[in-house]
């Protein structure tokens, strides 16, 4: 049976506002293994926010950290315009590996969020003033059938949790980014998504 821990529970983060508080950031970091999708999901999430309208930033990690087996990208969705695509602390961070874990949980804003895999990590987080949530993506995806489909569970893992973008948005998106020929398995996604939405919605 799969289970969703949700090890921490604290405030949710003061979603970054401008003048008058009505407005909306969220400063993301997703960050894994390269081959499970990182990047994919960084720029699925990107085009999503465009198609609402909303300012984007996509930044993904080349280098010499990617070459040594993993890879991230930070997204900024707004509602206001983006001052700078570089952030040293972020409102919610997605985490695939246990390098990742230990480089980037500490740079999770006070009251953020933290959506980890368990399948990748040895020594769970630890911090106490986080939002901490432990999805069976990996696991789910097997269920499926679908192991192809454990990044878009992740996606829905987030929007779960901080609906940044709509559903229906994010299936434009993927009709945009996937070649043609692989429209086909557009539907197999949407389900994906969607139970990774089921996955921490009720948390």
């Amino acid at each position: 049976m799969n289970t969703n821990k949700e090890t921490s529970r604290q405030p949710l983060p003061s979603i970054t506002g401008g003048v008058g508080g009505g407005s909306m950031t969220q400063e993301i970091i997703i960050a894994g293994f390269g081959g499970q999708g990182v990047l994919s999901m960084g720029k699925i999430l990107a085009y999503s926010a465009l198609m609402e309208g909303k300012e984007v930033s996509w930044m993904p990690a080349y280098g010499p950290e990617q070459r040594g087996g993993t890879a991230n990208v930070t997204v900024i969705v707004s509602d206001e315009r983006i001052s700078s695509p570089i952030v040293s602390t972020f409102d919610t961070a997605i985490i695939l590996n246990q390098p990742s874990l230990e480089k980037f949980e500490s740079k999770i804003k006070p009251g953020g969020t933290l959506i980890y895999d368990g399948y990748g990590i040895s020594i769970p987080p630890s911090r106490t003033d986080i939002n901490i949530h432990e999805i069976n993506a990996m696991d789910v995806a097997a269920e499926m059938g679908n192991p192809k489909g454990f990044n878009m569970i992740v996606l829905g893992s987030l929007l779960g949790l901080h609906p940044v973008v709509q559903v229906e948005n994010v299936l434009k998106a993927l009709r945009k980014t996937l070649p043609a020929r692989h429209h086909d398995l557009i539907p197999a996604n949407e389900e994906a998504l969607r139970r990774g939405i089921q996955l921490t919605a009720a948390q």
